[in-house]
């Protein structure tokens, strides 16, 4: 009997340990546990030399504070920089045939417009002579030259080095970092700093200073990129940020003391404009600050004075038969400038010309075709009404108020606007593809 008693209470006891321990075991789980990882530092502001760095900070941190429509942005940012993960890297040693120089690390492009005037045979492969039809994009352009997958580094550097910036996912840094050392850096695969043969015309030329404008129309945002990843981004070094200040020196002396660069700085239209846009920025990213300020000023009198008519419009632009897109273009390369020149003191939003030309007129000139309002009055191939968008933004942000009321009845690009997450006017409508 009492060994049967003692029985009974030690199968309780062993039952209560039991309901205590399965009890306990949630709270020592949770005692355990690891912590929540810390936030991350404060964000800091990149030393980029267009896009506004102080505001990429002030968009990092509502972001993390939770800011409803960055996180859209950022949303449809991290789906394009998701879809350049994979591809690459590219090089301009890979091409069917080196330049006509004969060196593979030479850059090389065809001129978009000219196309053969006579069919293709043994004794004329070509088909040569190449005649002109401005606006028609001849599609041999895209084969055998650099220029597709020059496109291609450029908007997926710029693209994944903002998804770094903010969201911290190391593999768009590292993605990123590996397309600029295999395009600019490595021995084996780098492009020379020069464009020697750019929009080359087959039986005509080996190239023109017209091929400046390949890299003056995007290259910028490469040094924007660049100024990003060396915040300390996974997979950019410090080996490779010096040996990219190298590269931009040199290709900025080839740019202003060759006989190419020298001409397109003559050129009047927006190949001038590119030209001191891509000076100036590489001069203020080397640290040639008093070179950039010159530059910038100094486009006034040349740049908007004879290329801005009173009323706002850009006579040789609107000559083109895309002038559209021309116009636009041309005022992203003034955006741009004024964004540099911000950083180096000079306000070129505020200059105004002898008959009253203005950067903000030439903005407002496009507005009731930006908006929808009205229809383009000007030649234009295919049109395309979302690429004023950036430009209307950087007049509204320099204080503009037509565009500033504009901005809400703005066409997004297919990409979606992220002027929230880079404020500079880019090229919206390519005419590369």
């Amino acid at each position: 009997m009492d060994g049967g008693r003692s029985r009974s209470g030690l199968v309780a006891l062993l039952a209560t340990a039991a309901v205590l321990a399965s009890a306990l075991v949630p709270a020592a789980s949770h005692a355990t546990a690891k912590p929540a990882p810390a936030k991350p530092a404060a964000p800091k502001a990149p030393h980029t030399v267009v896009v506004d760095g102080a505001r990429m900070r002030d968009a990092r941190l509502r972001l993390d504070a939770g800011d409803p429509a960055l996180r859209t942005a950022v949303a449809k940012l991290t789906k394009a920089a998701d879809g350049w993960l994979g591809q690459g890297p590219w090089t301009v040693v890979d091409k069917p045939k080196p330049a006509p120089g004969g060196d593979p690390h030479d850059y090389l492009s065809q001129a978009p417009y000219w196309w053969p005037s006579k069919p293709r045979t043994a004794d004329n492969p070509w088909g040569c002579p190449y005649v002109q039809k401005d606006g028609q994009r001849n599609p041999e352009v895209d084969t055998g030259t650099d220029r597709p997958d020059l496109g291609k580094v450029v908007t997926s550097v710029t693209t994944l080095s903002l998804a770094w910036y903010y969201t911290g996912r190391a593999r768009y840094a590292e993605q990123a970092s590996t397309a600029l050392r295999t395009w600019f850096l490595d021995p084996a695969t780098r492009m020379n700093p020069n464009l020697n043969h750019g929009q080359f015309i087959p039986c005509k030329y080996d190239g023109r200073a017209i091929g400046i404008i390949d890299f003056s129309q995007q290259y910028t945002s490469v040094l924007d990129a660049v100024a990003v990843l060396d915040l300390g981004a996974p997979g950019w070094r410090a080996e490779d940020r010096a040996r990219m200040r190298d590269w931009n020196k040199k290709f900025l002396n080839w740019l202003v003391t060759s006989p190419f660069g020298k001409e397109e700085s003559a050129a009047e239209n927006n190949h001038g404009t590119f030209q001191d846009m891509q000076i100036a920025a590489l001069a203020l990213a080397t640290g040639d600050k008093a070179l950039a300020a010159k530059t910038v000023r100094a486009a006034g009198k040349l740049r908007i004075d004879p290329q801005i008519a009173a009323d706002g419009s850009q006579p040789q632009e609107l000559a083109r038969t895309r002038s559209w897109h021309y116009s636009t273009f041309d005022l992203v390369a003034y955006a741009r400038l004024a964004a540099i020149g911000r950083q180096v003191g000079v306000d070129l939003w505020g200059y105004r010309g002898p008959q009253g030309q203005s950067l903000f007129k030439a903005v407002d000139y496009l507005l009731p075709a930006a908006t929808g309002a009205a229809a383009w009055p000007h030649p234009e191939l295919e049109f395309y009404r979302y690429a004023a968008s950036d430009v209307v933004h950087a007049a509204a942000d320099a204080g503009d108020q037509k565009a500033r009321a504009a901005v809400p009845r703005l066409q997004a690009p297919p990409a979606g606007d992220l002027w929230l997450l880079r404020p500079a006017a880019e090229q919206l409508d390519s005419i590369a593809g």
